[in-house]
């Protein structure tokens, strides 16, 4: 069944994209967004398995404190309101510590008391389609789809030895984008993707506010959260959220 909703979003963003390509083959503007800054840790919980492995609280029992984190994002607009676009949003988060408890990870037993360090990776890479519904003089409103792809790893490691879980999914999303200028140059920007199903939940969502300084160039500042995970599909249960502080510029071509 899983397989099958994911299969099924799936041809729905192909057709939605190729559907823009048709209709407008010639009128487009390409762009690159590049965003840059650092990613707190609020909680990242996992267990592996998830009915008989340890809950673990990397953030807690690893802290990380702040992280470099860096996307990039390009694509084309047509004719103004279909928009097909390509991003990259790695993210490494090394920490170490010791937990007052046993855990058992993914078939590895660290005692309560041993030095660990926990290795969390999740990358993703995804491709969107939006249109935009509502274009005004001071507000731009669109919705679309978004298919990601995430290549995740949660490792831990001690004396007693190294345990990490893989994973590599497609998971459907829904984007949306709002841009509200409400004075002069200076912009409103509300921009994610995001859904819940009963496989889990992902949330990826940009607040900021953004200044045009050209029709090429616009510079942001702003607060990203990324959010979500799996409760047992698969044999694993992990829950993480993080918070950035970025900055970021769109170019215009």
């Amino acid at each position: 069944m899983k397989k099958t909703y994911l299969r099924k979003s799936a041809m729905a963003l192909a057709a939605a994209a190729l559907a823009a390509f048709a209709a407008t083959p010639l009128a487009a503007q390409a762009f690159v967004d590049t965003e840059a800054g650092f990613a707190f840790t609020g909680y990242n919980d996992a267990a592996i398995p998830a009915d008989t492995g340890t809950r673990v609280s990397l953030a807690n029992d690893t802290p990380a404190g702040a992280v470099p984190a860096f996307r990039i994002r390009a694509g084309y607009t047509f004719a103004g309101r279909h928009t097909v676009s390509l991003l990259a949003a790695p993210l490494t988060v090394k920490g170490t510590g010791k937990a007052d408890y046993d855990i058992s990870y993914q078939g590895t037993s660290f005692p309560a008391g041993e030095e660990l360090t926990s290795i969390y990776r999740f990358d993703s890479y995804r491709v969107t389609y939006r249109w935009d519904v509502l274009r005004s003089d001071r507000i731009d409103f669109g919705f679309g789809l978004t298919g990601k792809i995430r290549s995740a790893d949660i490792a831990v490691a001690g004396d007693s030895g190294y345990a990490n879980r893989t994973d590599l999914g497609v998971v459907p999303l829904v984007n949306f984008r709002l841009d509200w200028r409400f004075a002069g140059p200076f912009s409103l920007l509300v921009d994610g993707d995001a859904l819940a199903s009963p496989y889990g939940r992902a949330e990826d969502v940009l607040v900021a506010i953004a200044w045009r300084k050209s029709d090429s160039a616009t510079l942001r500042l702003g607060y990203r959260v990324l959010e979500g995970g799996s409760d047992g599909g698969g044999n694993v249960y992990t829950f993480a959220l993080f918070h950035y502080a970025t900055a970021g510029i769109t170019l215009k071509f």
